[in-house]
């Protein structure tokens, strides 16, 4: 992946985020989507040596469009400005626990794995594991090799309030409030532009794999 070419393809997109711009320069934008789509098929391969789940996905279909939705926004640039793909085991469909990571100038390119605002059905489901199995939860969020990369699960949108069936001092009530279980790992230019990125990536990715596999078992 020439990740140094396309960190300044997508700078010089976000200072000209208009069709003109984008369609003279079009070319370049495949070219390094096609290195793009080569370095998660890459990532894909890795993958699947520790989640076989993984096997049998088309890395093309893992990365996502370029191209915003503006329907409902009201920032109108047509374009987004970084390049991102989703793996999990359908692909990168929503709802199910997987692995996320973009690129995006600027030190704002990342990875991220679990599970992001599930449905009421799903988040009911992984808050039952919880009940179940909260310690054993506990243990991979301590684990050494998952401290290395993770502070801890995103709280962003957690309840104030105890979720209704829960008690108010149950021993994992902090898991139990949250609504979505998810970490994230930052990543800089210098990073990204680095002959370890791709290690360090997939070393993140594995360091979260257990997490991932937590969550896909309470959904099972």
């Amino acid at each position: 992946m020439n990740a140094e070419n396309i960190l300044k393809f997508l700078k010089s997109l976000a200072r000209n985020n208009n069709r003109d711009w984008f369609e003279k320069n079009k070319d370049t934008y495949i070219g390094l989507k096609e290195s793009f789509e080569e370095f998660v098929g890459d990532v894909l391969t890795e993958m699947i040596a520790v989640d076989a789940s993984l096997g049998g996905l088309d890395p093309k279909r893992l990365t996502y469009r370029i191209y915003r939705d503006v329907r409902f926004s009201k920032d109108k640039t047509p374009y987004k400005t970084n390049m991102s793909a989703a793996i999990s085991s359908g692909g990168k469909t929503m709802g199910v626990p997987g692995y996320y990571f973009q690129l995006e100038p600027g030190g704002k390119s990342f990875v991220a794995a679990g599970l992001y605002m599930p449905q009421p059905d799903t988040l009911a489901k992984v808050r039952q594991e919880i009940d179940y199995n909260g310690e054993r939860l506990g243990k991979i969020l301590k684990d050494v090799k998952f401290k290395k990369f993770y502070k801890g699960l995103w709280d962003g949108d957690a309840l104030k309030s105890v979720p209704k069936g829960y008690a108010k001092d149950h021993p994992h009530i902090g898991l139990l409030k949250l609504k979505s279980f998810l970490v994230e790992h930052p990543f800089t230019d210098e990073d990204v532009v680095g002959k370890t990125y791709k290690k360090k990536l997939l070393e993140a990715m594995r360091a979260a794999q257990p997490l991932v596999e937590f969550l896909k078992e309470g959904l099972s």
